[in-house]
């Protein structure tokens, strides 16, 4: 199953890179502004978000090709987050994924332009492929508005922000990275699952896979952040330190924050039991994201 797994990463990581700068071309005209979407696009990234779509089409036994218009404008809407958490605004980081950030590489009134542009450019995505009926494009493009937006991910952004400078406690923390993180990866499974038109339990079931993934994928963020190296991240550890920011480590320590790690990679394993997609490559993806080195 691990040689299974790596095949359909890299076949599937290669498809949506393919596919992301297709869009942007045929929807931008020459210039600075198309320079620093691809460069963003380009810049490599696990693709994490979109592959897990994939995969849960993939574990139903349905087309993945029926996804890649959804996964591409969900690839997007991650970019311009990085893009615009990288800004001095916010995160003021120096270096994304090996290399200079946006704003570094262009400036920042071009980063954040670039930012705006993929948000935007991903529901128009949603709204002209061919794969999808009109039905299912208004019901995605609601769900991805919602989960990347202010009741969503830009809502975490704002709540990690103001906890900074601050110790929270667990329940906070965790609510802030359900919305920060969370979000969009659990519309990435839920969006697969909608797809595959999985039934009433097998979306329960997923929803709550959903839910520990999300975390457990940030709990691992965190950790790297203490113990990972920074030539296999592609940016520098500590930031979370160097922001003042709680992170699961500072909470319950190394071995604590490993064992709440493996508590909700639990969960999302017997959740894929129980909606009867266990032995799948969804069920590879969650050892591979909860041991992951980037």
């Amino acid at each position: 199953m691990v040689d299974s797994l790596m095949v359909f990463l890299k076949k599937h990581k290669q498809q949506i890179t393919i596919e992301l700068e297709k869009y942007i071309i045929n929807n931008t005209n020459e210039g600075r502004l198309r320079d620093a979407m691809l460069y963003s696009i380009q810049a490599g990234g696990k693709r994490i978000r979109p592959i897990l779509l994939l995969a849960v089409l993939d574990s139903f036994k349905q087309d993945t090709k029926k996804g890649i218009s959804v996964a591409c404008a969900l690839e997007m809407i991650h970019t311009y987050s990085l893009i615009h958490d990288d800004l001095p605004a916010m995160d003021n980081d120096a270096v994304r994924r090996g290399q200079p950030t946006n704003h570094k590489q262009f400036d920042e009134a071009t980063a954040i332009l670039a930012g705006d542009a993929l948000l935007t450019l991903s529901f128009q995505i949603i709204s002209e492929s061919k794969e999808l009926t009109s039905e299912e494009k208004v019901y995605l493009i609601k769900e991805l508005s919602a989960a990347s937006g202010p009741k969503g991910m830009v809502d975490g952004q704002m709540q990690d922000m103001d906890s900074e400078n601050q110790t929270i406690p667990l329940d906070k923390l965790e609510t802030i990275h359900k919305y920060k993180t969370g979000a969009l990866l659990k519309f990435s499974i839920m969006a697969g699952a909608f797809l595959a038109q999985a039934n009433n339990h097998e979306t329960i079931e997923l929803t709550r896979m959903a839910d520990a993934l999300g975390l457990l994928f940030q709990i691992q963020d965190d950790i790297l952040d203490v113990v990972g190296d920074v030539n296999t991240i592609g940016k520098p550890t500590g930031s979370d330190e160097g922001n003042h920011k709680s992170t699961y480590p500072q909470l319950l320590g190394m071995e604590g924050a490993v064992n709440q790690k493996n508590y909700y990679a639990e969960i999302a394993y017997k959740s894929l039991d129980h909606a009867g997609v266990n032995n799948t490559i969804l069920s590879e993806l969650i050892k591979y994201l909860s041991q992951r080195d980037r």
